[in-house]
């Protein structure tokens, strides 16, 4: 099983980082067109989509690596069972939080689709195609934090400590 999740962080992250390479491409293509005095309809949105996609299919694997801003103000206090009650509680919130958030996404995506949705610009894009990287990015995300509530609960969770506070100046 952990592999399994590991690989679905993992894909995710691959996919966003395919999604930044989308954004980079259509700003390019937006630049080169103003240059060379042609339009490319719908640049602007769908590096926009691109955007979004990339930014909620990462956030799982961020998660994972210990990447997000974490307040351990109150953490570092606490030592033994208090701590682990804390993290606990901490992980359960945002269990909650995250699947309440996937819902939502995933209902709007559902019903834009149903709707029959599209974009105000130009493109008319159906709405539910880029609501679907954020849909599937905060289930993903959900999952993790499920499962490193599951970890914590059997105190098998490792905490990886981002080695960007060692690289400031």
């Amino acid at each position: 099983m952990r592999k399994a999740l590991d690989r679905l962080y993992d894909g995710a992250a691959a996919l966003a980082a395919l999604f930044m390479v989308g954004l980079l491409v259509m700003v390019l293509a937006s630049v080169v067109g103003r240059q060379l005095n042609f339009n490319l309809p719908g640049t602007d949105a769908y590096a926009g989509y691109m955007m979004a996609g990339a930014g909620f299919l990462a956030l799982a694997h961020t998660l994972k690596r210990g990447e997000h801003i974490r307040v351990t103000l109150l953490l570092s206090a606490l030592k033994g069972g208090a701590r682990h009650a804390m993290e606990l509680w901490a992980l359960f919130a945002a269990s909650l939080l995250a699947l309440l958030t996937a819902f939502y996404a995933c209902r709007l995506s559902w019903q834009s689709y149903t709707f029959n949705d599209v974009s105000t610009s130009n493109d008319a894009t159906p709405l539910w195609i880029p609501q679907i990287a954020m849909a599937v990015g905060t289930l993903i995300l959900a999952i993790a934090f499920i499962d490193e509530f599951v970890l914590e609960m059997r105190g098998q969770r490792r905490i990886v400590q981002s080695e960007e506070m060692l690289h400031n100046e």
